[in-house]
């Protein structure tokens, strides 16, 4: 491309035409315009005279000048000028090759990469030059391909939620090491990585490098843990900058099984730190709900972490010395343990032998002094695992020789004979307070009541570890609660009792925050790949490189020391596992990842991903030129006097009416459907871009408008289909959307109308029309595109229709919903499990609204559509039982419509003595 005055010219050759203008000017001004022709009778007298010498008249000059306008704006127009034309940066005619990172750290910033391959690759056109692609999170040998062809594909490239690892970088060494010379632009992710180096030192041997890269920081956060009461997070940046704040949002299910965005929290960086953290506090019933933490206004895998049974519900067995006995409640050892966990833990009661096949995460023992060795032995082996062992002090451990001359492996620490107590041998003065919660104690933070004392307790002997594990003390210093390591688990040991025999400490919240705490933490120690050895995860949903949550599919297992230790990968992609009742997540970033930004050497000549949009103006030029020209047949035909005539007035007009602009119809088209919509009711399909099926799911809502008219009192319009991107929707009560894996998935705008569609009270009929190949889910290519259709829309959790559903009973008594396939899998809004049967009334009060939505595949359609006679346009089943299969379809699509406008008025108990009569009872 050539630059002149700021206008690129994509054929700068065809500018040389501008030099015969003047020759042109020359030419045009020796033709004289047409003589005015005028009828006058003395004309007679001067026949046959001949005049020596002719003078012709001369076009004006301001119509020359019009047509040099004409004839330049058409060889500028084919010059190819284009406005903030892009600088040629590199000189070249040889092969192209486009590196790009393709990693989780350029998701955010891709529209914007995307558009500046686009233009490079623009550019090479220009140039001629073959264009190949290399990805280093996916190498594959590049192929070198025209630029027009790349240009098409561009859409297809993703970034990958994991980066280029040493495997990945000898591939791609490997991959360019049997081409020749080439030029490199090398669009990076702003992230470091090992072998970078190494294979920039590759494209240099063979061409120059160009690299484009963002400015932006790059932001990515660390796994959550549980601490102190709250969910710890670790926000890091690439590079050191100024003070900035971002928040973090924590995303799970409500009760009502959508997802929300259930706590927020900042967390800021201050100024020249790449780590920020932040801490937020959940009650365990809606920390439970939690799967997921993102950074706010970021779009990528390394700005989400996954939550796994590390911030689930805790289950916790509990385990006595002795019964609790009738009408002595306050005084069993777990009747404040019980008052403490319920409404944070899953509780579980049994013997020792049969609460560990259970694999808890808490087990506690009150007041046992005693384990026999096939309970000892189970219960190490299972604390080794990454259990917690809580154990309360009492007369049976305070009387019994445990742990006194050698640490027994079940307790923290060695205890001394007798124990110490008010007015005891070894005397306190007064009863005990608890001292402050030390930093590196998990009750840190906790406000010690003063009305919380100790009166006895098991007492520690000294012991050179003895400070370290103790993480809760007296005034005076003695230990109160120690705590110890074994294996992935921990083993506690309150030092008085479960109960208020010894102290006041059971009695008060304080106890209560305590042993909420030992619950929550109780996986607090990060899984060791030694300990996860031999086990298999099987990966359920992975993380694509924008975050988004993807199907497994047919993933294969992971070694379970790999999932722990190995870089992420195709064979390792980051996600949720599962493991027998265990889930764990492998995100994107690790504890102890630090990021570093990428640096270039000062030859590598670095640019950014912003680009002025090249503005190609020769279609303006062109249609200037039409322009200049038809004013040149006006004023042509006004020097000529031809202007006024009575045809030449007609065709003037006519040339008027041509050059107006044509009315725009939008709008009209727009109050069109709405006064059809909502003059009358309207059944609506949802256009899918295949004329056939659509052509179906119109002759089918014709069928049931039919239906609906001669058999209630509902009398619908002729039905339409609707776009949704250009129509709306409020129009229409049910929208029937037939599923084809070939229709396009609508636009961000679009699902925001059908939200709210769906929030109003309206209800989509999806059909994925194969009942007769597939069952409801993915096992089908229509199923697959109905949960990437539907993922975007606020949908209820779902169950199949119950027997006792309203949508059965709205007008006909139906049981079975078949259409020109016959499948009970039918699906509607999952009913309040507290909904329950009510004597006298035949049915439980069920869905008090209208679902949003009913999914099924038995293609309703197919068996309700009608040809332009009235009858049947596709065939249903054989014979009389296919025309009953066709009769139950019609009904299940009146029950549908009367479901939709009516809600719940047949659950309603007005209607039970009728309800009653017809079913005979």
């Amino acid at each position: 491309m050539t630059v002149l005055g700021g206008i690129g010219f994509t054929a700068p050759w065809l500018l040389l035409a501008l030099t015969a203008l003047p020759i042109l000017w020359l030419l045009l001004r020796a033709v004289p315009p047409a003589p005015i022709r005028r009828r006058f009778p003395g004309v007679a007298l001067l026949l046959g005279l001949k005049d020596d010498e002719t003078v012709s008249d001369r076009t004006p000059w301001w119509l020359l000048l019009l047509r040099m306008l004409a004839v330049a704006a058409i060889i500028v127009g084919l010059a190819g000028p284009v406005l903030n034309p892009e600088a040629e940066q590199t000189e070249g005619n040889g092969p192209l090759l486009f590196v790009l990172d393709g990693t989780w750290a350029g998701a955010t910033r891709w529209p914007q990469q995307q558009e500046a391959i686009s233009a490079q690759l623009t550019r090479a056109a220009r140039q001629d030059r073959t264009v190949a692609f290399l990805t280093l999170t996916r190498p594959e040998a590049p192929v070198f391909q025209a630029a027009d062809v790349w240009q098409n594909r561009l859409a297809g490239l993703a970034p990958a939620p994991w980066q280029p690892n040493a495997e990945m970088i000898a591939q791609a060494q490997a991959a360019v090491a049997d081409i020749g010379a080439f030029d490199t632009l090398w669009f990076s992710d702003t992230l470091a990585y090992d072998g970078r180096d190494d294979l920039l030192a590759t494209f240099e041997d063979r061409g120059t490098v160009e690299a484009y890269q963002t400015a932006i920081n790059v932001l990515a956060i660390a796994p959550a843990t549980y601490a102190d009461g709250a969910v710890q997070l670790r926000v890091l940046r690439a590079a050191p900058g100024p003070e900035r704040e971002v928040i973090i949002q924590a995303l799970g299910r409500d009760p009502a099984g959508n997802g929300r965005t259930l706590a927020s929290a900042p967390a800021t960086f201050a100024e020249g730190e790449t780590e920020a953290e932040t801490a937020i506090v959940l009650p365990s019933e809606l920390r439970a709900r939690i799967t997921r933490f993102d950074i706010a206004g970021q779009r990528s895998a390394g700005a989400s972490t996954l939550t796994d049974d590390g911030l689930r519900r805790r289950e916790v067995a509990l385990i006595s010395s002795r019964e609790n006995r009738e009408a002595l409640e306050l005084l069993s050892p777990l009747h404040y343990i019980e008052q403490a966990l319920a409404p944070t833990a899953d509780l579980i009661d049994g013997s020792l032998s049969d609460v560990l096949p259970a694999n808890p995460d808490v087990i506690v023992l009150a007041d046992v002094a005693t384990l026999a060795e096939a309970e000892a032995a189970p219960l190490t082996e299972w604390i080794e695992g990454g259990g917690m062992l809580v154990r309360f002090a009492g007369p049976r451990i305070a009387a019994s020789d445990i742990s006194r001359r050698d640490e027994d492996p079940l307790m923290p620490v060695r205890l001394r004979e007798g124990g110490r107590s008010v007015g005891g041998a070894m005397s306190w003065g007064e009863p005990k307070a608890l001292a402050p919660f030390s930093q590196g104690s998990p009750f840190f933070g906790l406000t010690v009541p003063d009305d919380v004392t100790v009166t006895a307790q098991v007492v520690a002997q000294p012991d050179p570890t003895l400070a370290e594990r103790s993480i809760a003390a007296l005034t005076d210093g003695t230990p109160l609660v120690t705590r110890k390591t074994v294996g992935q688990g921990q083993i506690v040991l309150f030092h008085v009792t479960a109960t208020a025999e010894w102290s006041s400490l059971p009695l008060s919240g304080l106890f209560v925050e305590m042993m909420e705490r030992l619950a929550t933490s109780s996986s607090a120690a990060t899984a060791d790949a030694d300990a996860m050895e031999g086990t298999t995860w099987t990966p359920q949903r992975t993380l694509n490189g924008f975050g988004l949550l993807e199907d497994a599919g047919t993933l294969p297992g992971v070694d379970g020391a790999a999932l722990i230790s190995a870089p992420t990968g195709p064979a390792l992609q980051p996600g949720l596992y599962a493991s027998g009742d265990r889930r764990m997540a492998r995100n994107v970033l690790t504890p102890d990842t630090v990021l570093t930004p990428a640096s270039w050497p000062a030859r590598i000549p670095v640019r950014g991903l912003a680009v002025a949009p090249e503005q190609p103006i020769a279609g303006w030029l062109l249609s200037l030129a039409v322009l200049i020209l038809l004013a040149d047949v006006v004023a042509s035909l006004a020097l000529s006097g031809r202007l006024l005539g009575r045809s030449n007035a007609t065709a003037a007009a006519l040339l008027a009416l041509l050059l107006l602009p044509a009315p725009a119809d939008a709008q009209s088209d727009a109050d069109d459907l709405a006064l059809t919509a909502t003059s009358e009711l309207v059944l609506a399909h949802v256009i899918t871009g295949d004329p056939q099926v659509d052509e179906i799911a119109l002759a089918g809502l014709t069928g049931l408008s039919d239906t609906l008219f001669f058999r209630t009192s509902v009398e619908p319009a002729t039905p339409l289909g609707v776009d949704l991107e250009t129509d709306e929707l409020a129009f229409f009560p049910i929208l029937y959307w037939p599923v084809t894996t070939s229709q396009p998935t609508p636009s961000s705008e679009a699902y925001a109308k059908l939200n709210a569609y769906l929030r109003s009270g309206g209800l989509i009929l999806f059909d994925t029309r194969d009942a007769d190949t597939a069952r409801f889910g993915a096992s089908s290519p229509n199923g697959r595109k109905l949960q990437a259709l539907a993922a975007p829309l606020d949908i209820p959790a779902l169950e199949p229709v119950p027997a006792d559903h309203v949508l059965t009973r709205t007008f006909y008594l139906l049981q079975d919903f078949p259409g020109r396939h016959n499948s009970r899998d039918v699906w509607v809004e999952a009913s309040d499990p507290a909904a329950e049967e009510v004597e006298g009334m035949p049915f439980r009060d069920l869905n008090d609204g209208v679902t949003p939505v009913v999914i099924g595949g038995n293609d309703w359609a197919s068996a309700w559509a009608v040809n332009s006679g009235g009858g049947p346009l596709l065939p249903v089943g054989r014979g009389f039982s296919g025309e009953r299969q066709r009769e139950i379809a019609y009904r299940f699509g009146v029950n549908l419509v009367m479901h939709v406008l009516t809600g719940n008025y047949k659950s309603d108990q007005v209607h039970v003595p009728a309800l009653l009569d017809r079913l005979g009872q």
